[in-house]
């Protein structure tokens, strides 16, 4: 599909996926595997090894979810997606990739019950820290950032009051301060 330019009702549809050649089957499998078939050891090895592309674990990757994650890349004009079990497996893929061990968060108060307990219990225990401060006060985002801030994090509509936080609110309370 990389040829063409297709509409947004096409890309949700078809893209990242091509009709079977045998079948000629429109619609994605659903492949129901857990495991694949290796060609030789060094295959394996190289697979599993991330040197060389496909599939090894149904955790790791899998087919059918592998035209989920460049459909949604496809319509968001991204290079790559990856999909995840839950929102809770994706925001914990996504803060570390951005936060390490000793390093800092600064997070509204205000967050849904699993959220809060993710910053404030497990990622404590991996050894990031995170400061915790209420949303109806955006000047203290600011006062709470630290030389180790990599991340902060806020909902939209924050649990448990559905309180409404935008970004302009946070942006015009104070400049924002870039953290290394």
């Amino acid at each position: 599909m990389a040829d063409r330019a297709f509409g947004i009702e096409t890309l949700c549809l078809h893209a990242g996926q091509i009709p079977d050649p045998v079948t000629g089957s429109r619609a994605a499998p659903i492949y129901q595997t857990t495991s694949y078939v290796f060609d030789t050891a060094d295959h394996a090895a190289s697979l599993f090894n991330l040197q060389t592309f496909g599939n090894v674990y149904s955790r790791i990757s899998n087919p059918t979810v592998a035209v989920l994650e460049e459909r949604v890349a496809a319509l968001e004009n991204g290079r790559a997606a990856l999909a995840t079990a839950s929102g809770m497996s994706a925001q914990m893929t996504a803060i570390l990739a951005i936060v390490q061990p000793g390093e800092h968060i600064v997070a509204s108060s205000l967050l849904y019950g699993g959220t809060y307990s993710q910053f404030d219990v497990t990622l404590r225990k991996m050894g990031i820290e995170t400061t915790f401060v209420d949303p109806d006060q955006p000047e203290h985002f600011r006062s709470a950032l630290r030389e180790s801030t990599r991340l902060v994090y806020a909902e939209t509509l924050g649990n448990p009051r559905s309180t409404c936080l935008t970004s302009s609110r946070l942006r015009t309370s104070h400049t924002a301060r870039t953290c290394r």
